[in-house]
């Protein structure tokens, strides 16, 4: 795609997948990376084929494009593939998986001071109702290759209870949910990993029992690069702004809850959230636009203000009409 390092550049870096998004990031430190494309559909495609075949979500690829059937899109439509991304707030090293996005961001450490650095993202599944995928910072410590599956006791009990038993332990293999390639995390105990999966259309939901599913290709291609030791930030960022050329870009996620379930924008809650991200910034904000950004919480960087000053607001504004200059309960300016 247009947006990713150019062939040679990135074989020279490291061998990744055709699907999988990689971005240099910006040198004047910008926090916003790659651009949306779309492509056309035939008859045959469904959103979620699409969805894995440019490693993006499920729910990522649904709601980037509403009105559109899941399943039976019908040939000649237009797909929204979105690919513009604002970097998740915090340290740019090792893995910061995002949950409510639904996406992992990985950073490898360049090998000499004149590479260009760049992110590599990738979809992935987190905690389904009653098993929170946990916050904080953690480390690989540990990589397993084709691993065994041993299901904890609570979990045996879950699936006996439905009628579905589990031994207790699940060999490699096409019938293991870890699939061919797993990172343990320090987190829970050892029992959080980052694997991959034998069910790749709930990539990009909240299906799992805490553990971070990829598609099965994409945790291939990432599992190399890990070394053991490797940081991993996970973090609850439903709402990012960034600044580029003085413009205000807004992207809103739906947020997760306690038990890990993404839940319908709450205006009020979203709302403090983008006034903590804006901090001590002073921007012109469009607040109509802003709350109708956080209401669909598509996850696409949508420009919602300029940079200003109280007194003079930022060049190259654009047309009165289309500035608010506050919200029912803010002030003028940020």
């Amino acid at each position: 795609m247009d947006h990713r390092l150019p062939t040679l550049a990135l074989a020279a870096f490291l061998s990744v997948p055709a699907a999988a998004s990689v971005y240099p990031l910006p040198a004047d430190g910008s926090a916003v990376v790659g651009t949306d494309e779309a492509v056309t559909t035939v008859y045959e495609d469904t959103l979620p084929d699409l969805a894995h075949r440019y490693s993006l979500g499920y729910y990522e690829i649904i709601r980037a494009n509403p009105g559109l059937d899941v399943w039976l899109p019908g040939a000649g439509k237009r797909v929204v593939l979105p690919g513009r991304r604002i970097l998740p707030a915090g340290p740019r090293e090792g893995i910061v998986v995002n949950l409510p996005e639904h996406r992992l961001y990985y950073y490898p450490k360049p090998r000499n001071a004149h590479e260009q650095r760049v992110v590599i993202t990738y979809p992935i599944s987190i905690g389904k109702m009653d098993w929170r995928t946990p916050l904080g910072e953690t480390r690989v410590i540990a990589r397993i290759r084709n691993p065994a599956w041993y299901p904890p006791e609570s979990i045996r009990k879950e699936h006996a209870a439905n009628g579905d038993p589990l031994p207790k332990v699940v060999p490699a293999g096409p019938d293991n949910p870890l699939g061919d390639f797993a990172l343990r995390l320090a987190a829970g105990n050892g029992e959080y990993m980052i694997h991959g999966t034998n069910n790749p259309t709930a990539v990009g939901m909240s299906v799992t029992h805490g553990c971070i599913r990829m598609y099965p290709e994409d945790v291939a291609a990432l599992f190399p690069l890990i070394p053991v030791g490797t940081k991993v930030w996970l973090v609850n960022e439903p709402v990012k702004v960034a600044w580029v050329d003085g413009e205000l870009l807004l992207e809103a996620h739906p947020p997760v809850d306690d038990e890990g379930q993404s839940v319908e924008p709450d205006l009020g809650l979203l709302s403090k959230l983008l006034d903590q991200a804006l901090g001590d910034s002073t921007a012109a904000i469009h607040w109509d636009l802003a709350r109708k950004t956080l209401e669909a919480a598509n996850g696409i960087p949508t420009l919602v203000g300029l940079a200003a000053t109280p007194d003079t607001p930022a060049t190259g504004a654009p047309p009165a009409e289309r500035i608010a200059t506050a919200p029912p309960s803010a002030a003028a300016a940020r």
